[in-house]
């Protein structure tokens, strides 16, 4: 039985990534460390709390001994899903980035270098490359030229992860992926938070004039390209995660207030975002041709299957709504 360390499991895409595994491989032993900071739920996963190979410690990837006793039992891979990935927040409060991406990161690298780790991927950003103008895509060959607090983080940890693979021959992978959406993330991050805002008939606030453009991606695509790299991945490696699903942000906004019905007198255009990259695009054909990565998700359809859930999931997120929508 093959046992992965998953960090940061209770959060967006680390709870999807368990469920999907769990699902796909039955006989894979999960544990997720999670130290459950706002981001962080336990019960996004009480689907699965009862199945035996499932396993949850609440803990914090900066604490080594910690990870060290973990780890030591006979951890197969490790991936590092735990970040601090709110933009803004980064902003206000860069150095609890630092410390958990940057930190964090080293401290999961030197127990897997420690006790023999099969593989090590870090879950990374395409915001690690900067912004694009109207043409062009990042590949895995692009610079890193990240614009804020949080993506700088991230390319740090990226290179820390390098240099484990380069230094000591750590087996490692790295993904960059595009804007993630879909089920149980947080009214923090556009798409949620349009969605509770313009069914509470709420403003529905858009930085500048909503022109900047992100590529979207599923989650479980998302997860789906993880899984790969896991098992066929080449170590060493950085594999872009992409959908071709260039759009801007006002184009989304719009999309969410005709599927829910709404007016767009809801939008509210404000102040834009210090250093807001203009453009993202990802070429993931290195993961495609290599792996074999094909997107399954039509971003129209799912859109609309995750508005549909927020829907039917109003409990879910309104105990989240003074945390986060009353701080965007």
């Amino acid at each position: 039985m093959k046992t992965i360390l998953v960090t940061g499991g209770a959060g967006f895409i680390g709870n999807n990534f368990i469920k999907y595994m769990l699902n796909k491989y039955p006989k894979y032993k999960i544990i997720n460390l999670d130290s459950l900071t706002y981001a962080g739920d336990e019960k996004n996963l009480s689907d699965v709390a009862s199945n035996p190979n499932y396993h949850f410690i609440k803990g914090d990837i900066t604490d080594s001994p910690l990870v060290d006793s973990i780890v030591k039992n006979g951890v197969s891979y490790i991936i590092n899903f735990a970040a601090e990935s709110h933009v803004d927040r980064s902003i206000e409060s860069p150095l609890i980035f630092a410390m958990t991406n940057v930190v964090g990161t080293g401290v999961l690298l030197e127990s897997a270098r420690k006790y023999g780790v099969s593989k090590f991927i870090q879950i990374s950003t395409d915001e690690v490359y900067g912004s694009l103008g109207l043409t062009g895509y990042f590949t895995e060959k692009s610079i890193l030229a990240p614009s804020s607090p949080y993506s700088a983080s991230k390319a740090s940890a990226d290179l820390l992860v390098l240099a484990y693979h380069r230094t000591y021959n750590l087996p490692v992978n790295i993904t960059r992926c595009s804007n993630n959406y879909g089920p149980y993330q947080l009214p923090e991050k556009l798409i949620p938070l349009m969605i509770c805002n313009a069914f509470m008939n709420k403003p529905l606030p858009v930085y500048g004039q909503g022109t900047n453009i992100r590529d979207w991606i599923h989650v479980e695509d998302h997860c789906r390209g993880i899984d790969l790299i896991l098992n066929k991945g080449k170590n060493g490696e950085v594999y872009n995660i992409g959908s071709s699903n260039e759009i801007s942000n006002i184009v989304i906004v719009k999309s969410i207030l005709s599927i829910l019905n709404r007016s767009e007198s809801l939008i509210e255009h404000v102040e834009d975002r210090k250093g807001h990259d203009f453009r993202y695009a990802i070429d993931f054909t290195k993961i495609k041709t290599e792996l074999g990565f094909e997107p399954k998700h039509e971003f129209n359809s799912g859109l609309r299957e995750t508005v549909n859930w927020y829907l039917e999931n109003v409990d879910w997120w309104r105990k989240k709504d003074q945390i986060y929508l009353a701080t965007m």
